[in-house]
């Protein structure tokens, strides 16, 4: 099989995946070839990457592997075709799921020190649920708490590879023990961080008690966080 031929299988068998395919998901298609190989299949792909350059879909590579996806300035087309704007989780969901993102691995008493309220079971296990976070081990000390991960799905979904991809924050970490101050700082922080990052997974909606238990001045300091994650989730559909 030569080099056109095998471009066109993979762009074939991408174009229809359901999920992203891995380097070594898309060889093992040509396993009665001996000659294609993982170097000459990657060869392939970048030559796909070249000839879909002007297109209105691109192949780009997330955390699961490789997919054409659509391109950001198709956005406003799709939202013509589907006008509906579809539901979103609630603040507290997603200052969940940004903290985890930023520092994982962490704890649920990590995240509450960073929120400064308690952070109920429903919302880690809809984010659970969802296939974004996971139990990715253990810390020593007592009770054993459960650390939390990032999943690799919720990098396919937001369309990077990992959290090498998202703007640094080097005050997650300092804000496991941080003070009020150093807390509205942070929150400043994650709102330019979202604005400099790619785009979003689709979100949906869902409650928690935690978010009653916010403070006026608290939920001010958070909401241009939540209005970067929102416009982010729409970008994505």
């Amino acid at each position: 099989m030569d080099l056109p031929e095998l471009g066109r299988v993979v762009e074939a068998v991408l174009l229809c995946a359901d999920e992203p395919m891995s380097i070594n998901q898309i060889t093992k298609l040509f396993a009665e070839h001996e000659e294609v190989d993982r170097a000459m299949v990657l060869q392939a792909i970048e030559q796909l990457q070249l000839a879909w350059v002007d297109r209105g879909l691109a192949l780009v590579e997330v955390a699961e592997g490789w997919r054409f996806q659509s391109r950001p300035s198709m956005q406003k087309y799709f939202e013509l075709i589907n006008p509906e704007r579809p539901p979103r989780y609630s603040r507290a969901v997603m200052e969940t799921l940004a903290i985890i993102a930023w520092c994982y691995p962490v704890t649920r008493g990590d995240i509450e020190s960073i929120r400064g309220v308690t952070v109920s079971s429903q919302i880690i296990k809809t984010l659970e649920d969802r296939g974004w976070i996971e139990v990715v081990g253990y810390r020593d000390g007592p009770g054993r708490p459960s650390l939390l991960g990032i999943t690799e799905q919720f990098w396919s979904d937001l369309g990077l590879q990992s959290r090498a991809d998202l703007p640094p924050l080097e005050s997650f970490h300092d804000a496991l023990v941080a003070d009020d101050e150093s807390y509205a700082s942070l929150q400043q922080e994650i709102a330019l961080a979202l604005d400099e990052a790619g785009e979003a997974p689709q979100l949906s909606s869902s409650s928690s008690n935690d978010e009653v238990a916010m403070t006026a001045d608290s939920a001010n300091e958070i909401a241009p966080v939540n209005e970067q994650l929102e416009n982010r989730s729409e970008s994505d559909q």
